[in-house]
């Protein structure tokens, strides 16, 4: 089965009434955990990006927390894991401004993280790639807000 195109998919949906669109987004949901978790932050958190961002970072202390630190192979796939559902909530949010706070406070856990990242080439990639990620990302932001981002991240890179 080929998909439909986006152009078409919308055109299909402004011709539905309200209770099929109702009914199709539960039928969506019920299929991929991510899609629930999409509309969820649709429905209740996209109108408070602030406590949004709060829970996610609260989520990332607790994935931080429950990091097997006995071998750099487990802290390396656990902050890999880390990553990626950190991925997940940027891309569900959209916001440069969104993206930047959870990639900085990333980097701060990882900064914090005992044993230190610093003796494992792999997590020293990690953690300056994401650097690199957030200052291309600060360049298309308000000159005020760069300021207090770019605070932040030299103190991240001393």
């Amino acid at each position: 089965m080929k998909a439909a195109s986006a152009k078409e998919i919308k055109d299909e949906l402004k011709h539905s009434s309200q209770q099929e669109l109702v009914d199709l987004c539960l039928h969506l949901s019920r299929f991929k955990k991510e899609n629930k978790e999409l509309l969820t932050y649709l429905l209740f958190e996209a109108h408070d990006e602030e406590a949004f961002i709060e829970g996610v970072k609260s989520e990332i202390d607790e994935w931080f927390e429950a990091i097997n630190t006995s071998s750099y192979f487990f802290i390396r796939k656990s902050v890999r894991k880390i990553l990626s559902q950190i991925k997940k909530h940027i891309r569900y949010s959209k916001k440069t401004e969104t993206e930047i706070e959870l990639l900085l406070y990333f980097c701060v856990k990882l900064k914090e993280l005992k044993p230190s990242y610093k003796n494992n080439k792999v997590l020293v990639n990690t953690f300056e790639r994401q650097l690199v990620l957030v200052q291309k990302k600060m360049a298309s932001l308000h000159e005020d807000l760069q300021y207090d981002y770019l605070q932040e991240l030299s103190h991240l890179k001393r």
